[in-house]
């Protein structure tokens, strides 16, 4: 290893450790936080709560490292920019590539060994935090109730609005439901104006003193007329005295149990794979099975059964009138009253599956998620890295301050992109192939062009490639620009000589294009004007002619852009209020409106790319994979067009002109 990679590891090394102690510290108090209420109140031992965490900061290195990763590298590359130490390697010939490819190296061993450890620790980390949580879950706290909820003690939910008094003993408001025999549903509800506890936190017994108020006990009937009424008993009390055991329930949990192990995210790469084609089966074996269901419900394979042979039509003919008409009253109405009720009851089943079809493939989608997620963070790692290092270099800002809320910005578009697409792929409304990839992907062309960028010692943005286009769009003109209105008040004959004469009267070579656009605007003829002895060469006259053509194909574009973009608003605003033949006329005309832009778009950009072949100035031919992604930004591309072919047109004129 040569001097300067050791260098450059060892400074970037000291970064990424101090950066990556702290951010996890960091996470570490957010999941302390998040999980306080899980915590508090259980009388837990310290080695339970230092098991808790052990387990959980596994599972906070998908976050920690790459955003360590993108702040580290943009912290060390732009010190190396602000001191000057990037100027040096330059000045003995090492370029940027060369000062990263030695870090480059431990990018890519540290993406392994993290796609590794989310492959081996994380599915481990996942499979003991949860069965800690609900082990930890099953200790319910003696005293700790909390106010305006539910608190799940034993066989009663309490709940009360308000609590005061030194340790919070006296309740306000007091609702208790009391879980019947077979603990499925609330067979009593007490509710009281006060209450008071009586008890210590570490006592199994906790002693309600209920105040002012009723008792409601369900009453059970046998005969289903008068159960459907609920009928129940009601009593009134000044005083009620609740003793609630809770030796039984803190008693029987065992800390260590590890019960649950049928989670996706507990699993392994090559368990996942097996997981996933298992689903796959399970998920085909179901549709046969329904689609065998309905198919026999339809009684069509009794079918099979009848001797066509025997039957003796009275004639040949093809009957087409009613099928009913053939029956009898009675059977008619025996034959739709079957089929009403085979309809509502195939509607039942469909639906009834529809709901674990639903629930079957958002499992499926967060197996296939977890699967990918695990691959893709290692290349996340590499990919933030070459996003990270030539930013810094690009800003030349080190330290804690700009790099800092660069990297936090960054790294949150990158999570919540992630999110967002994983979130939509578990419902089903994503690919979730596409979705485990969608965040890394998205970052991938911001490092190819920060990279380059950087390569090549340009800034970050070329401010004037995007002013100056949106100046010439709105016809914004420097206050030292010369307005050519004076034109205007000159006659023909003074205006050809303009054309013929600039240099000697003063005026700059655009002055000449701006008189032939004056003499235009007036009628006269690029034919009229050569007679008049200025030598415009015919090169011009197929310019101008191809150039009108874009222009009218152009705007047909944009209306009809404009059109089918707006009916297809209209769409979704009638698909959401209702209107089903809004709906069904607005995507009708927008898919014509889209289609026959689609044509439009296509010819002006023949007569483009015609018009820069013409003028012998094919570098400029705008590449297809830019306009393809253009079609759908058609509405921000068309003013940059026109601005750039009325700029070539100009310079094709006053070529022609010498």
């Amino acid at each position: 290893m040569k001097i300067l990679d050791r260098y450059i590891l060892t400074t970037y090394l000291k970064t990424f450790l101090s950066v990556f102690v702290i951010l996890l510290l960091i996470f570490v108090l957010q999941t302390i936080w998040l999980y306080i209420k899980e915590l508090a109140g259980k009388d837990l031992d310290m080695v339970v709560v230092f098991k808790f965490l052990a387990y959980f900061m596994p599972k906070l290195i998908p976050l920690v490292i790459p955003l360590t990763i993108l702040l580290s590298s943009i912290m060390v590359f732009g010190s190396f920019a602000e001191n000057y130490e990037f100027a040096a390697m330059k000045s003995t010939g090492i370029s940027l590539q060369r000062a990263m490819s030695g870090l480059s190296v431990f990018i890519v061993l540290l993406g392994f060994t993290t796609f590794m450890f989310s492959n081996n620790v994380i599915p481990w980390a996942e499979y003991n935090s949860l069965n800690l949580r609900k082990n930890i879950a099953k200790l319910k706290p003696a005293m700790l109730l909390a106010e305006g909820q539910f608190n799940d003690v034993g066989d009663y939910n309490i709940k009360f609005d308000s609590k005061s008094g030194e340790k919070g003993q006296y309740l306000h408001n007091v609702t208790i439901h009391i879980k019947g025999a077979d603990k499925s549903k609330n067979a009593t509800t007490i509710k009281s104006i006060s209450g008071e506890l009586i008890g210590k936190e570490t006592s199994n017994v906790l002693k309600l003193i209920l105040s002012d108020g009723n008792y409601y006990n369900d009453i059970y009937r046998k005969n289903i007329n008068e159960r459907k009424k609920n009928p129940f008993a009601k009593s009134t009390f000044d005083k009620y005295t609740i003793n609630i055991d809770l030796s039984q329930i803190n008693s029987n949990v065992d800390i260590d149990d590890k019960s649950y192990s049928d989670r996706y995210n507990m699993l392994n790469l090559s368990e996942l794979d097996y997981t996933i084609d298992s689903l796959t089966l399970k998920r085909n074996e179901e549709h046969k099975a329904l689609s065998k269901n309905l198919y026999q419900r339809t009684n069509i394979t009794r079918l099979k059964n009848v001797d066509i042979s025997k039957s003796k039509p009275k004639n040949d003919s093809i009957y087409s009138g009613e099928i009913l008409d053939l029956f009898e009253t009675k059977n008619k109405t025996q034959l739709l009253d079957l089929a009403l009720r085979n309809i509502k009851s195939t509607k039942q089943i469909i639906e009834s599956k529809e709901v674990e079809q639903k629930l079957s493939k958002s499992n499926y989608n967060k197996h296939i998620v977890s699967f990918h997620e695990k691959l893709a963070l290692g290349f996340a790692c590499v990919i933030l890295f070459f996003v990270g290092a030539p930013l810094g270099a690009l800003i030349r800002k080190g330290g804690i301050g700009l790099p800092m809320v660069i990297a936090i910005v960054l790294f949150l578009a990158y999570h919540f992109i992630g999110i967002f697409a994983i979130n939509s792929a578990k419902s089903g409304d994503f690919n979730p192939i596409l979705a485990s990839w969608f965040s890394t992907l998205v970052m991938f062309p911001l490092g190819v062009f920060l990279t380059k960028r950087a390569t090549e010692d340009k800034g970050l943005f070329e401010m004037g490639n995007i002013v100056e286009p949106l100046k010439k769009i709105f016809n914004i003109k420097p206050k030292n620009s010369i307005n050519y209105k004076f034109l205007s008040n000159y006659k023909n004959e003074e205006l050809i000589n303009v054309i013929t004469n600039f240099e000697s009267l003063g005026h700059e070579e655009n002055t000449r294009y701006e008189a032939i656009k004056t003499l235009n605007a007036r009628g006269v003829k690029i034919d009229e004007i050569r007679c008049e002895g200025v030598a415009i060469s015919k090169i011009f006259d197929a310019s101008k002619t191809i150039f009108n053509n874009y222009k009218a194909h152009s705007k047909f574009a944009i209306v009809l852009y404009s059109i089918g973009v707006i009916l297809l608003v209209l769409f979704f605003v009638f698909k959401n209020n209702k209107m089903p033949s809004l709906q069904s006329a607005s995507i009708q005309l927008s898919i014509v409106a889209l289609f026959l832009f689609i044509i439009y778009y296509v010819k002006s950009l023949f007569n483009l790319n015609h018009f820069y072949s013409h003028i012998d100035k094919k570098e400029k031919i705008s590449n297809i994979m830019l306009l393809i992604i253009g079609i759908p930004l058609y509405m921000l591309v068309y003013p940059f067009l026109n601005v750039k072919i009325n700029e070539d047109l100009k310079q094709n004129c006053l070529d022609s002109l010498k």
